[in-house]
């Protein structure tokens, strides 16, 4: 697939997310959904990059019907990474309802988020040139400066500065 093709079809499935926004459309459901803060041998977490808008966040999607979320999370790192994981534990249960996504196809969903801790079994990410453009290994101490949604800039903080404590809203 041609960058110019995977920009275009990125950019036909691009979601908008809404945060607190007084003009954010009103949701007509919930979306579930499941994150994982993945952590190498080294200590450093996984991101991804988006391929719709280019920010970064933790790996993870949408939990279809007939899966946990824990098997969602381990699909959905998978597929955007091309990493096998070990769930290990809550990171934290994210239901704001402030944040609203906004779908192409007229879905407007309250998200809501399950964050889990998550070992790599192996450690050799690839992004999946269609939902994600980038994945790698950051040191905690160098994500500050990345392009966040500040849903998941809350839920990466929560993961790397109190990992023994489950974080809700």
């Amino acid at each position: 697939m041609t960058a110019d093709l995977r920009s275009e079809i990125g950019h036909r499935r691009a979601r908008r997310q809404y945060f607190h926004d007084p003009a954010a459309p009103t949701p007509d459901g919930l979306l579930p959904a499941a994150y994982a803060a993945v952590r190498n041998s080294a200590g450093r977490v996984l991101l991804v990059r988006r391929a719709d808008d280019g920010n970064w966040e933790l790996p993870g999607g949408r939990v279809d019907v007939g899966e946990s979320a824990s098997q969602a999370v381990i699909r959905e790192v998978a597929e955007e990474a091309d990493i096998a994981i070990k769930v290990t534990g809550v990171s934290g249960v994210y239901s704001d309802p402030g944040h609203v996504l906004a779908y192409p196809e007229g879905e407007v969903r309250q998200q809501v988020a399950v964050c889990f801790h998550a070992w790599a079994v192996d450690c050799d990410a690839h992004a999946d040139d269609c939902e994600t453009s980038a994945a790698g290994w950051f040191d905690p101490g160098a994500v500050a400066g990345l392009a966040m949604h500040p849903t998941m800039r809350q839920r990466l903080e929560h993961a790397l500065t109190a990992p023994d404590r489950a974080h809700f809203d």
